[in-house]
Formats: structure tokens, C-alpha cells, sequence
């Protein structure tokens, strides 16, 4: 086990050491890694698997059931469109198809100057400021494309 983690980053190897080899730990496991590194690499889940002696597809498979991971690295800059009830009524297909438009990106990716990512969401909790596009941890309520479009400017 120590050759294991010992060629590995030291942020995931300090993770890793600091739970046991025990499955109920994989969740735990990717949301620190998540947080330090902002996403899964394919060598850290590679390093969860041999961990915690499971296979790669079983980490895979735990991991993109839940919507919290990513697998690539995110943008500097994270857009999230909401496309709840009430931000889909309003329009919020409109928004992410001007970011699109305005970066070349869909839902998922992220830029190749990796400046932004962007993101669909299920829901806010805002309705009542439909639609929501979140930007950096910022909510931003009553959207509207052209509003989106200088917000992507004002943060190049």
C-alpha cells in the first residue's frame, strides 16, 4: 500500500491516508479530492480504485451518478444556468444557447483557454428570480441574454 500512494500527488495521497480502505469512504474520498484538485482526474480515480480495492468502473459508476463531480478541469471563470420549472418557463434554454453562442461551449465543457465552464443545474431554490445563472459563486437573478452576454465580457 505505501508504494501505492507514495508515487501519487501528495494532495491525494494525504486524502487517501487519511480514511481507511473501507468502500463507504469512496464518496468522502472523491469530494476531497474534488476540492482540492476542483475535479477527478483520471489517475486520482484510478488511485481511489487501487485504494480502496475496487475497479475503476466501479468508482466511475458511483461518481457520475452524482451530479457534484467533474472529470475534466473547470474554466477560471463557472457559469451555471439553472433549468428548473420556473427557469426553464423563462427562458434559460435562451441563456445557455447565448453562452454557446458567445464561447463556444455547451453544457459540460469548458473553453479551451479554460476562462470558463459552463454548467446546467437542476434547480436553484430561486425561483422567484427566474432565471438564475450563477458566475463565479454570484447569483444572478432575472437573466436575460444580453445581460448574460456582458457578463461573459466583463469577465475576460
Amino acid at each position: 500500500m505505501v508504494e501505492l500512494i507514495s508515487s501519487i500527488e501528495p494532495s491525494v495521497r494525504e486524502i487517501l491516508n487519511s480514511h481507511s480502505q473501507a468502500r463507504e469512504n469512496l464518496i468522502p474520498i472523491l469530494q476531497e479530492i474534488q476540492d482540492r484538485e476542483a475535479y477527478l482526474s483520471a489517475e486520482a480515480v484510478g488511485r481511489v480504485a487501487d485504494y480502496l480495492k475496487l475497479s475503476e468502473n466501479d468508482v466511475y459508476g458511483v461518481a457520475t451518478f452524482y451530479a457534484q463531480f467533474r472529470f475534466h478541469p473547470p474554466g477560471r471563470h463557472h457559469i451555471k444556468v439553472c433549468d428548473g420549472t420556473a427557469c426553464h418557463v423563462r427562458g434559460s434554454r435562451l441563456i445557455v444557447e447565448a453562452v454557446t453562442r458567445k464561447i463556444g461551449i455547451s453544457p459540460g465543457e469548458t473553453s479551451l483557454n479554460r476562462d470558463f465552464s459552463l454548467e446546467q443545474v437542476a434547480c436553484f431554490g430561486s425561483c422567484a428570480l427566474a432565471p438564475v445563472v450563477v458566475l463565479d459563486e454570484k447569483v444572478y437573478g432575472r437573466m436575460t441574454t444580453r445581460k448574460m452576454q456582458k457578463l461573459i465580457e466583463g469577465s475576460k
